[in-house]
């Protein structure tokens, strides 16, 4: 494991009996408890993840937008103030080269980007910046970056922060002091609760997340590890990056064409895009089980004798009590309420196919 990456946190983790596994060339926590209990926490109360391993690139320069325009399937020029925006980072023939987080700050933006993605990103960047008056900081390095979700997190971060975090708009951001040092926190996440993500200097990142983990405690909020954060961003029907996107999946059958504008502007792959067929193929959609049998990446999704699909993720729902998966099914069998079958290991298995997101946090 010597070679593996590690994060500003890694030495809490280890010291305080995170289950360390690789992940994207990291050496991540997987759990600290169980991963139901952690994920109740989420639900319930609080959870704070460690996601310093995202890629953190800072673009300035008067042509920012139009590099970042060329780049990305979503509109960047129109981003407000502050504004954070979902988007995707294609290839020439429409397949997923990432999934990714653009943010607008006064005279620069940040974009996220998923760990095991940074260094192809960075190339991809570099590859077709030419001709734009662009700088590229990958910034990963710098800066520590943490996400504390659930519905307890405004209550538990507003304090800590110089901003009033209550009244800041959910995918918006700010740059404030956090512990009294600049940083940035974001109203975003990754597990379908209320939440934030928080980046400060690295050198400050035990700081913060010791003062939350014991700020928190009475409130129920627990650290995370990565297995609950599946579980969650599953359950609130979330694609990840080498499941459900991948170079070989377009964002149309993905289900993301909220987050692809050819009308706005040009991008690397719309010209491809503009040729899939509408509506696509395959289709992703959401699948309960009737069992309690987990369906695993790969299992064939078949209609009588026929394989229409395969399953990209699945897992057995904390929130639910229900086995759930995501898959791409053939357009002509992807009705919500249609009956299916899923091979389980040799073992066919009954299942439904429901509208995503299998989980919706109440709204206040």
């Amino acid at each position: 494991m010597s070679d593996l990456l590690q994060t500003p946190l890694h030495d809490w983790h280890a010291a305080h009996s995170g289950r360390m596994v690789e992940f994207g060339g990291w050496h991540m926590p997987v759990q600290y408890r169980s991963i139901t209990e952690e994920h109740h926490a989420v639900r319930r109360a609080a959870g704070l993840f460690d996601i310093a391993h995202m890629g953190r690139l800072r673009f300035t320069g008067t042509d920012s937008v139009k590099l970042l325009d060329h780049l990305l399937t979503n509109d960047v020029a129109s981003l407000k103030l502050e504004q954070v925006r979902y988007s995707l980072i294609c290839h020439e023939a429409g397949g997923v080269l990432d999934d990714v987080l653009v943010t607008r700050f006064e005279n620069w933006h940040l974009l996220v980007v998923n760990a095991s993605n940074r260094l192809k990103i960075v190339d991809w960047v570099t590859k077709h910046r030419t001709g734009f008056n662009v700088s590229v900081e990958d910034c990963s390095a710098k800066w520590s970056m943490l996400a504390l979700q659930g519905p307890k997190s405004v209550e538990l971060l507003a304090p800590l922060a110089g901003e009033d975090l209550a009244h800041l708009r959910y995918y918006f951001g700010c740059e404030t002091d956090v512990l009294g040092h600049r940083g940035i926190v974001t109203r975003t996440g990754y597990t379908g609760e209320d939440g934030f993500e928080v980046i400060v200097p690295r050198e400050h990142g035990v700081k913060l997340w010791e003062t939350l983990t014991e700020r928190g405690a009475s409130a129920g909020l627990l650290p995370c590890g990565l297995g609950c954060r599946d579980t969650l961003r599953l359950e609130a029907g979330m694609p990840l990056y080498g499941h459900e996107l991948s170079e070989s999946i377009d964002p149309i059958s993905a289900g993301l064409s909220f987050a692809v504008k050819p009308q706005a502007k040009d991008f690397i792959g719309k010209a491809t895009l503009l040729t899939k067929p509408q509506p696509p193929v395959k289709q992703r959609v959401g699948l309960v089980l009737a069992g309690r049998r987990i369906a695993r990446e790969g299992a064939q999704v078949l209609s009588g004798p026929a394989h229409i699909g395969e399953v990209t993720s699945g897992t057995f729902s904390p929130t639910l009590e229900k086995s759930i998966a995501m898959a791409y099914v053939a357009r002509e069998s992807a009705a919500v309420g249609a009956r299916v079958e899923i091979d389980v290991r040799g073992q066919r298995e009954a299942a439904t196919i429901v509208e995503l997101p299998f989980y919706r946090r109440a709204r206040s």
